[in-house]
């Protein structure tokens, strides 16, 4: 049994401190318990606040079509800052004079001199999930998580680094109108490629390069709606340059979470807390359902040949997901699949979804449910969840990376794969197991096992809340435009759980950095250290990485 994690990571763990339905994702009721659906920078503190200032000019033209989507930034309930220039509403999803269906999405132009020439697409997954739990939570200009107080400045926004779009996709999702007729990935992508037409003529974006990210169910949306801008070979609006997903659906159940599933427990065990009769019994399993050696005899670096289908996870015996899953939330009952490090109790999240739970507290409410809320960022007055039923519930399309994944990855820039090494919804070795059985640029899968460190910048902190790490903070790897990185003690969203190292991801993945194993500041750092200080990080950065130390 094994389960694969490098050494490097091993160590970046150790020295920090160590749903059934892939989707980003519902969570499980505390009265109902059905399996779980759902699907900066860093400047010195004295200038960490330089992105949410009033600007004297506005980065966007000032016409009729931009006009009546802007946000009065300091006017946000609940944020006692200004959240500086955006842009929000609904836009249709084609050019028909009686289009119904509309996308939300909420707008923010950078002032990063890079960013001139391009735009970033956020999307969250489900399907049904909304970007506005990407933009409130992960990496917008706003952060509210769970437990906390107050919403606060994000100084790891996305937005101090490129033009930044959250949409709320397909139809069906969050505040976008008309009713879900999706049934495919290609459906889906028509619709966004329609919508995404009218944002670039609303806004002068033409000819931009593009770029987009997303993470769970976006291991769908991602590549198909890249694959149909790059089909268009119309850069005008589509001039798709580089993707990147975290924690993606991109194959089977069975490769994403069966297989994999019982060597995650054992490498995690004390955060499991399953008993040695239970595990026996899983182990057992394992072997007599050929989960076992379909992970040891295909997760080898380069691969022998086309991996072969996998087992069936229909057989008598043979769902140990759910089975870990339902024994594990006895020993831990705020056991979270999304990060599994979590115990109780249940933290407050204004968005509704604490981790794997729905849960509201009395007296509590749901932030975008207001109707002020609403009104202030232009959006419907109606009834908003973070993540809606209905929407593409049948999803006739392959997974993304049978066929569409390479053919994105043979015309991109580079394609970058993330995934937190505390996800237990769509499991590291999955993906791993799903790249060892990709064929792109003239090869199959990696020739080496990812063992390259991730190195995050050493930074001054903007405040206490929201601290974030530093240092070697993972494994990476690079081969034919394929970049995999996984990330310590991160779970399922990436830019909520290690936000500088989604951060740093960023930076590569527009091309203001080499290499994820760069020793570099951020970009968007200056002046953060004293020459102390920096010779200090320097010389802690030189460990970490194995090299020869002096200092």
């Amino acid at each position: 049994m094994r389960f694969y994690v490098s050494l490097l990571s091993a160590l970046a763990l150790a020295a920090v401190g160590e749903a059934r339905d892939p989707r980003h994702v519902g969570r499980r009721s505390l009265t109902e318990m059905p399996r779980p659906r759902r699907g900066d920078l860093m400047r010195p503190a004295s200038s960490a606040n330089t992105q949410h200032t009033k600007r004297a000019e506005y980065l966007i033209p000032q016409n009729a079509n931009t006009t009546k989507f802007a946000v009065n930034g300091s006017a946000i309930p609940e944020v006692d800052f200004d959240i500086g220039e955006s842009y929000a509403g609904l836009l249709p999803i084609s050019e028909k004079a009686n289009e119904t269906s509309e996308l939300y999405f909420w707008f923010f132009p950078s002032s990063n001199v890079n960013a001139t020439d391009e735009i970033t697409i956020w999307l969250n997954g489900g399907p049904g999930c909304s970007s506005l739990e990407g933009f409130f939570q992960e990496n917008g200009p706003v952060l509210w998580q769970y437990g906390t107080y107050k919403p606060v400045k994000n100084p790891w926004t996305w937005v101090n680094l490129t033009n930044m779009v959250w949409v709320e996709q397909p139809v069906g999702t969050g505040f976008s109108q008309g009713t879900p007729t999706a049934t495919s990935e290609e459906e889906v992508a028509a619709q966004f490629l329609g919508f995404f037409k009218n944002f670039v003529d609303t806004f002068g974006l033409h000819n931009k390069k593009i770029y987009i990210t997303g993470e769970s169910y976006a291991g769908y949306y991602v590549p198909y709606i890249a694959d149909a801008m790059l089909n268009t070979n119309d850069t005008t609006y589509y001039n798709l340059n580089s993707v990147m997903f975290y924690e993606p659906s991109v194959n089977s159940d069975v490769v994403l979470e069966q297989v994999p599933a019982v060597a995650f427990v054992d490498y995690w065990a004390p955060l499991f807390n399953l008993n040695d009769t239970f595990m026996a019994s899983l182990r057992s399993r394992a072997d007599s359902c050929g989960y076992t050696s379909y992970l040891n005899d295909n997760l080898v670096f380069p691969p022998t040949g086309k991996l072969p289908t996998p087992p069936d996870a229909s057989a008598p015996g043979c769902d140990l997901w759910d089975a870990i899953y339902n024994a594990v939330s006895l020993t831990n009952p705020c056991f979270d699949i999304y990060q599994v490090a979590t115990t109780c109790p249940l933290l407050w999240d204004v968005l509704g979804f604490p981790g794997s739970f729905d849960y509201v507290p009395a007296g509590t409410g749901i932030y975008f449910n207001r109707s002020d809320v609403q009104r202030a960022i232009n959006a419907p007055v109606q009834e908003w969840a973070e993540c809606s039923n209905g929407v593409l519930d049948t999803d006739t399309s392959a997974p993304s990376s049978w066929e569409v994944i390479p053919r994105v990855l043979e015309r991109a820039e580079r394609v970058v794969i993330g995934h937190g090494l505390l996800d237990f919804i769509l499991l590291a070795n999955g993906t791993l197991l799903t790249i060892q059985n990709m064929t792109w640029n003239g090869a199959q899968g990696f020739s080496k096992a990812p063992a390259d460190p991730f190195y995050v910048p050493y930074h001054a902190e903007a405040s206490a809340a929201t601290l974030a790490a530093a240092g070697v903070m993972g494994t990476t790897h690079t081969e034919r435009g394929l970049t995999y990185v996984e990330v310590a003690l991160s779970g399922h969203m990436i830019p909520q759980y290690q936000p500088s190292a989604a951060y740093r991801q960023l930076e590569f993945l527009l091309g203001r950095i080499s290499s994820l194993s760069e020793v570099s500041d951020f970009t968007t750092q200056s002046g953060a250290f004293g020459n102390v200080a920096k010779n200090a990080s320097a010389a802690v950065s030189r460990r970490e990485l194995g090299v020869e130390c002096d200092v």
